[in-house]
């Protein structure tokens, strides 16, 4: 096959090092081919999650490459420490009110402090079990909190934080109680395996969590470690920008075979806002792709809530599409992070506490006192289903029936009008068209903090703009982007078309068009 420069250096390269690859760069094809020039060689293949992996598996399957083993961090872990064990997983992870019942929190000061205390608790966990350090006691977890309301409780409750925090890992190591995925993940990095492999490849090492940053550099194998630093979406998982805290010698993966030139320049446009607060590592992102008729179309939101309201307004309210796909399955755009359900926020708006089945939502007086909660906990996402419970009602139960009935199956998933996602649920995916909503961070947004940047936590507000970035280099051929998102800097992309869009996604709304002409 016909290489770049830049895959056949890869491929040439001695000993550790990593690699920079832009979105749509052919990372798993360099890698493949790297895994075939060393036939003679044991390799582990480490994917991001297990749809990569079963990918990865097929496509290295395809050539023949006995030689390597593709896992995930967690299946990997899984393998040395659950396997054979007497642990049992709690798959979906532990509700509030079941932490708060195992560690029996109860009869505390204060309005819902028991939910509140399990909610830090709970963070925590997944903090500490994410990261390098091997005590608790190692980590600032206030420093991850930017809510005001949030960081005054934490800090206020630190001892009782970090006390039950501990309790909670010691009853999971001991197997009283079941363990969670990030708790093995954890249990393996502190148990300092080696791993029995020449070459480990690392892949999407922008995401890793530290703790399996921690596994791979302590190797003895050659390590490669792939990623790029722009697409860093999982900062609320705590993970680490390993490209960053790894000096290896670095190499790039800069010609894009997804888009053309037109997306690739938008793309770069978005990060260059990064310039205006730091100064980041970036690529030239090179378009190669080529022109496509647009079988594909999908819309991608930044929140679960912003996918929600544009899927009801194109089937419902304006009646513009007939059928849809739901990355990942639709129930889970319905639900928070903490496992309280729409539902369950609609029958505390309507007062109808009796149907509430989630115990923190039930435990609420009215919808003021759960914003109140939201606050002082810092659960956006549960935020967010308030704001479209607010925003229709008792209208949710016949529009969610609506989306499942037109909903279609995963195998029929090209044969939708429109394929709905989150950045999130789509990362590593592509689209020949895509619509972006208006939930993102905006130029303007960023400008203004960018002058308040004593006061702005750095880390999150690049997170937000790899969000964009992310969800812009998901398509192929034609991109459709709010034009409020690039409000004050037309003059700055040229390349695009600034013209109100026909068609019916986008009826009635300014968006910015890119990629090839229709």
């Amino acid at each position: 096959m016909n290489l770049t420069q830049e895959q056949a250096a890869i491929i040439k390269s001695k000993g550790d090092i990593r690699i920079i690859a832009v979105a749509g760069a052919g990372k798993t094809t360099t890698l493949i081919e790297y895994a075939k020039a060393r036939p003679d060689k044991s390799i582990l293949y480490l994917a991001f999650n297990k749809t990569v992996k079963q990918e990865a598996e097929r496509k290295f399957a395809e050539v023949r490459l006995a030689n390597v083993r593709v896992e995930t961090a967690h299946s990997l872990a899984h393998y040395y420490i659950v396997r054979g064990s007497k642990y049992t997983i709690k798959g979906e992870g532990y509700k509030l009110n079941e932490i708060v019942d195992i560690l029996k929190l109860r009869g505390l000061k204060g309005k819902h402090t028991e939910s509140i205390l399990a909610t830090h608790i709970n963070a925590y966990l997944s903090y500490f079990c994410n990261s390098a350090p091997a005590k608790v006691q190692d980590l600032d977890y206030e420093d991850t909190l930017t809510d005001r309301e949030a960081i005054e409780f934490a800090t206020k409750y630190k001892k009782d934080i970090q006390y039950q925090t501990r309790l909670f890992l010691d009853k999971m190591n001991k197997g009283e109680i079941p363990i969670t995925h990030d708790f093995y993940l954890k249990k393996f990095q502190l148990a300092r395996p080696r791993l029995n492999f020449d070459v480990i490849l690392f892949d999407e090492g922008q995401d890793a969590s530290g703790a399996m940053l921690d596994v791979f550099r302590s190797q003895e194998g050659t390590k490669v470690l792939v990623g790029d630093s722009h697409q860093q979406i999982y900062g609320w998982r705590y993970a680490v920008n390993s490209l960053d805290k790894l000096n290896y010698p670095l190499y790039t993966l800069s010609t894009s075979f997804r888009f053309d030139q037109d997306i690739a320049d938008l793309a770069s446009y978005v990060i260059q806002w990064k310039k205006l607060y730091s100064n980041p590592l970036t690529v030239k992102v090179i378009g190669f792709g080529k022109s496509r008729k647009a079988n594909t179309r999908a819309v991608v939101a930044r929140t679960n809530a912003g996918l929600l309201v544009k899927a009801i307004e194109l089937l419902i309210e304006k009646k513009e599409i007939k059928t849809i796909y739901f990355e990942g399955r639709i129930e889970n755009y319905t639900y928070a992070n903490d496992g309280a359900s729409i539902y369950d926020i609609l029958n505390l708006h309507t007062g109808d506490v009796g149907r509430i089945r989630d115990k923190t939502i039930a435990a609420m007086d009215s919808m003021k006192d759960l914003e109140e909660y939201i606050k002082t906990t810092g659960e956006t996402q549960l935020g967010m289903l308030v704001d479209v419970v607010k925003k229709y009602g008792e209208k949710i139960p016949g529009y969610i029936k609506k989306l499942k009935d037109c909903h279609l199956d995963h195998d029929d998933k090209e044969q939708a009008d429109m394929i709905f996602s989150t950045v999130h649920r789509c990362k590593g995916m592509e689209y020949d068209e895509v619509t972006l909503t208006n939930d993102y961070i905006t130029h303007d947004k960023v400008v203004k903090q960018a002058e308040n940047i004593d006061n702005v936590n750095m880390s999150k507000l690049s997170e937000e703009i790899n969000l964009l970035y992310v969800a812009i280099t998901r398509a192929k051929s034609h991109l459709y982007i709010p034009q409020e998102i690039l409000t004050g800097q037309k003059k700055a992309i040229p390349v695009l078309k600034q013209r109100r869009v026909s068609g019916a996604e986008t009826k009635g709304e300014h968006y910015v068009y890119a990629g090839v002409k229709k």
